[in-house]
């Protein structure tokens, strides 16, 4: 091993399947390059554990860009390891020390269940979308950008809450196992929106309902989630969702169709 490289001891959580027992593995990356990325180092770990007629490890990664939300996991007990705002594909080795023991595991959630080894079904999330993170107009072809004008503070606020990949950090790290910091961005992202008005109240009683239906943990406001998130979303957009579920409850209670004023 030169001097330029490292040597990290990885302990993996090693699961056949759903429902089945699961185990921590351990395995050595030897002549790992502070310059790879996590994914990169795993790719090397799986390469050798083929050679030798092993089961690779099973991990999640598409765009391995920091844009798909793949690559989820826990890196000693850190959704997307120790860098804040960063997802695992964009970690580098050099934020680990030579002669390190890295653990790795699956999102640990209820509504997150284990398909194998670091993998994890994350359907519910889809489905919280499904019911209601859209806007149900036909709105025929591409319109001049500023034919509907929009404040800055309202467009600035809505990327922000739409920089959300869905990856479910959030619901890894917070205690409760709450999707509230997923489902909040997703209904505020078109709620800041004049187009996403009309359908704002039917939007977050919808989405609220399906995350609940799908077991995860209630919100406290403990925080974790918006330091765990790699796209940094405040938990601003959870109060905003609160408020919106309330307020479309109350009118849907008395009979008043739960549009824009929700």
């Amino acid at each position: 091993m030169s001097e330029s490289t490292m040597r990290v001891t990885l302990k993996v959580w090693r699961q056949a399947g759903p429902g089945q027992a699961g185990r921590f593995a351990t395995y050595t990356a030897s002549d790992v390059s502070p310059d790879m990325s996590f994914l990169e180092m795993l790719d090397v770990v799986n390469e050798g554990l083929t050679e030798r007629g092993e089961s690779p490890i099973a991990f999640d990664h598409d765009c391995r860009e920091g844009i798909c939300g793949a690559c989820g996991m826990m890196i000693n007990g850190v959704a997307h390891g120790p860098m804040q705002a960063t997802t695992t594909c964009q970690l580098h080795m050099r934020s680990f020390r030579d002669g390190d023991t890295i653990t790795l595991e699956p999102w640990r959630a209820q509504a997150f269940p284990v398909i194998r080894d670091l993998c994890v079904d994350r359907g519910a999330l889809d489905r919280i979308v499904q019911a209601g993170g859209f806007v149900s107009v036909n709105t025929g072809s591409a319109r001049d950008g500023n034919a509907i004008p929009i404040a800055k503070t309202a467009a600035d606020a809505a990327m922000d809450a739409a920089a959300c990949i869905g990856c479910g950090a959030c619901v890894a790290a917070c205690p409760n196992g709450s999707a509230s910091l997923f489902t909040g961005a997703k209904i505020a992202h078109l709620g800041e929106l004049p187009q996403g008005q009309p359908e704002r109240g039917r939007r977050a009683l919808s989405m609220v309902t399906q995350m609940d239906l799908e077991h995860f943990g209630g919100c406290t406001l403990f925080g974790e989630c918006q330091v765990a998130c790699p796209k940094a979303i405040s938990i601003d957009v959870i109060a905003r969702m609160n408020r919106d579920y309330w307020m479309a409850t109350l009118f849907e209670r008395e009979g008043v169709a739960t549009g824009g004023d929700a």
